[in-house]
């Protein structure tokens, strides 16, 4: 390959969504000239169309936070300020992990974008998923800090009580790191990402899916990140939260479903496309219009509910799968996402074993 050749497919690389024109510009040569040597690049298999993807799968991708999750579940009533005897287990999390890992256990392509420490346990978390079939190319593995970590009070009912999270490495996925890996979200159909992330990694987010026209999914993590989002929403296809993280973001009460509905509208002035709200054990509200619509969650019986650690990002990932199914149908897939929860609200383990692309076929 010549030199010309080389500098052209480095700069694809690190951007394929750049123009014929700017590629000229940087290299020095004529529109025409970089026209055929992306002709030839492309003959040869090693970039593919529109974007200039390298070969592979249309993936989803998920970018955001991955720890390791402790739940500490209560034997008995807890007593504040005292010592409480517990049942403890340990496994995989982090919000954009546990919906990749739901997709890959539906059977969907996933990449995902994160970042853990070059420690045991961020080693494990990237090989589980690699052996589910989640491509983690492109995640960043820090050799100065631990992976971030996730401790979860569950009362005896397996109610969160409290939860302390350690996730100051998601803030090293900045505007640099996206820059980095524009080749692994590049073939995106879907572009999910959490609000671990740092504000000005989720403003360029929205400014490429605006630019692409990409369908860019944002799920909230907590009521105190949700001032992450900014107020400017154009780009943001759909976002997923819940009432308290709703309240957070728009400064309102939600006593009512006028108040919700009001609540909707402000944020579709902002520019959202679509909303998706969890009512806890009632289901969920999705917008349809004007309105937000509400759907039941399955009837559970209690004393099958383990706890609800992941639930939520299983509720999302449900979404997600019935969205790349069919982008239109939000109520289809905010059923699949209740399907979803309601198995893992039967398992002990954040994200249920019992997920299988039957799910979805």
């Amino acid at each position: 390959m010549s030199s010309s050749k080389e500098q052209l497919l480095a700069l694809v690389e690190a951007n394929p969504f750049i123009s014929q024109q700017d590629l000229a510009d940087r290299l020095g040569l004529s529109r025409s000239a970089i026209a055929g040597h992306l002709a030839q690049l492309t003959k040869e298999g090693r970039i593919l169309g529109r974007a200039y993807v390298l070969p592979q799968r249309q993936p989803i991708v998920c970018m955001g936070g991955t720890n390791l999750d402790r739940k500490l579940r209560s034997i008995g009533p807890l007593q504040m300020g005292s010592s409480n005897p517990a049942h403890q287990h340990e496994s995989a999390g982090g919000v954009a992990r546990n919906i990749a890992e739901n997709l890959a256990r539906l059977g969907l392509p996933v990449h995902l974008l994160t970042a853990v420490g070059r420690d045991g346990a961020g080693q494990a978390l990237l090989a589980q998923l690699q052996a589910l079939g989640v491509d983690c190319g492109g995640c960043l593995q820090a050799a100065d800090a631990a992976t971030g970590s996730y401790t979860a009070v569950l009362d005896a009912q397996g109610e969160l009580v409290l939860a302390l999270a350690h996730m100051a490495l998601t803030d090293r996925l900045d505007p640099a790191f996206l820059r980095q890996t524009a080749p692994q979200r590049a073939p995106a159909r879907w572009l999910v990402a959490d609000l671990n992330l740092p504000r000005e990694t989720l403003d360029e987010l929205r400014a490429e899916a605006r630019l692409r026209d990409q369908r860019l999914l944002l799920v909230a993590v907590s009521e105190p990140k949700m001032a992450r989002l900014g107020t400017d929403l154009r780009g943001v296809e759909l976002l997923v939260l819940n009432r308290g993280e709703l309240r957070a973001l728009t400064g309102r009460a939600l006593d009512d479903d006028a108040a919700l509905r009001a609540a909707w509208h402000a944020l579709r002035e902002a520019g959202l496309r679509r909303l998706v709200v969890s009512d806890g054990a009632r289901g969920v509200l999705h917008s349809d219009g004007d309105e937000l619509v509400a759907l039941a969650a399955p009837t559970l019986d209690p004393a099958s509910i383990r706890e609800v650690t992941g639930a939520g990002d299983a509720m999302t990932a449900g979404i997600v799968a019935g969205l790349h199914r069919d982008p239109d149908d939000l109520r289809g897939a905010c059923a699949l996402g209740l399907r979803l929860a309601a198995l893992t609200l039967q398992s002990d383990a954040t994200v249920s074993p019992a997920l299988s692309p039957a799910l979805i076929a």
